[in-house]
């Protein structure tokens, strides 16, 4: 059964100050996953996780992520501007991006932070804006479909991502030749894994391709990147990984791979975004319409703008109604938001308890990929996020949007003064 990490009078409180809509965090749950994270691979003199800022782009977030060691991977000029505002600089950011566009790079550069190239011909387009930096990392992409002991994964050669191994091979080759000193492998194949066994299958690959490169081209990788994909359970049924058993899993392959062939002071590094947040936010709304047709429908003051996995993916996420958490789910609801779409829905058929009018309804697992996809499509307003701290206070870590931040970029034109 999953339980808030908030409780109903905590809640009750809160809403007195803070409206709903509104994302809230959980403090002692971000450091203490940070920390455990950290112990699994405390094996590796080198490892460093390097938090997703695209899962949740909030410097506050970041500032608390740093305090436990986390550096930042970057994907675009916004998420860099916001490493480099936390103080977050040089070899602490991964700039992890594709299809890049002229200038992030120079950024990029600028920061010390250290960049993995996508693609090979991102090489001259990197040499031309800003010129080789001594320590580089290129993404790679084995193909086909990929698999682990419980079965297929995911399917990488259908994905945009990374490089053939033949081209990373032939991609150092040239970036030797062009100034650089230190190489890192970097590979990203499968989202949302909930298996103990991805990132020790993954290891395995990039291990053994880190040999063939240093056979192939003389170079001795400095650092090998297992990027993101482990999961979580959002379903209350699923089994939550055990980071522990992760982290050893990798360190065996690393003992059995690379430390016999002279590759033992290679550094691991991380990128998890979900497993390092998403269970320690949750979406909290409040119930404002029944509506009883051909279903039963709970409208919420909440919609796809402020989670829009259940609309995108048809992703599940559990809810849980504040102070009913022992009540039988005996009613079978649609939770729904107000946008003119019909696949507006937090949830399809779900069992709750019955709900009333005004009741706060917590969705879960939405701390990293919740917030951080909202728009503004109906011209719908993105919400507060709030942070549940270590003492049980509750801080505003981003104010709820306003119609002036909606108009704001209509500023230079005739409507502005009408609009303001």
């Amino acid at each position: 059964m999953k339980k808030p990490f908030v409780t109903k009078e905590q809640l009750d409180e809160i809403v007195k100050s803070y409206p709903t809509p509104f994302h809230l965090y959980d403090e002692k749950g971000i450091r203490e996953n940070a920390r455990k994270l950290k112990a699994a691979f405390a094996w590796n003199k080198g490892y460093k996780e390097y938090f997703a800022v695209k899962a949740t782009p909030n410097p506050f977030i970041l500032k608390i992520l740093q305090e436990e060691g986390c550096g930042t991977d970057c994907s675009s000029l916004t998420e860099l501007l916001m490493s480099e505002a936390c103080g977050i600089t040089g070899k602490e950011i991964m700039f992890s991006s594709n299809e890049t566009p002229s200038g992030e790079f120079t950024k990029a550069k600028e920061l010390g932070a250290i960049i993995n190239l996508d693609d090979i011909t991102m090489i001259d387009f990197l040499e031309k804006e800003c010129g080789i930096p001594e320590t580089i990392c290129c993404r790679y992409n084995p193909g086909g479909v990929y698999e682990v002991s419980n079965g297929i994964m995911d399917n990488p050669g259908d994905a945009k991502y990374g490089m053939t191994k033949a081209q990373l091979i032939e991609a150092f080759g040239i970036l030797k030749e062009k100034g650089a000193k230190r190489f890192g492998i970097h590979s990203f194949l499968v989202s949302n894994t909930v298996t103990n066994d991805y990132y020790p299958t993954l290891a395995r690959t990039l291990f053994e391709l880190a040999v063939e490169v240093k056979e192939a081209t003389g170079i001795a990788v400095s650092f090998i990147n297992l990027s993101g994909g482990v999961g979580i359970p959002y379903r209350p049924e699923q089994k939550a990984n055990d980071i522990m058993i992760i982290g050893e899993g990798v360190h065996r392959a690393f003992d059995e791979i690379l430390v016999p062939n002279g590759l033992g002071d290679v550094a691991i590094f991380t990128e998890l975004g979900r497993f390092m947040l998403a269970p320690y936010g949750c979406l909290v709304t409040k119930a404002i319409h029944e509506k009883h047709i051909y279903k039963e429908y709970i409208g919420v003051d909440a919609c796809a703008v402020n989670l829009m996995r259940p609309a995108m993916y048809g992703a599940y996420h559990h809810i849980t109604v504040a102070g009913k958490e022992e009540a039988v789910a005996d009613h079978v609801y649609d939770v729904v938001g107000s946008l003119c779409e019909n696949n507006d829905k937090f949830a399809v058929d779900r069992k709750l308890p019955e709900i009333a009018m005004g009741d706060l309804l917590v969705i879960h697992d939405t701390g990293a990929h919740g917030f951080a996809m909202g728009y503004n499509y109906n011209g719908k307003l993105k919400s507060a996020e709030l942070l549940l701290k270590e003492d049980g206070m509750v801080q505003m870590i981003r104010r709820a949007e306003t119609p002036k931040d909606y108009f704001a970029t209509f500023d230079f034109s005739p409507f502005s003064e009408k609009l303001f």
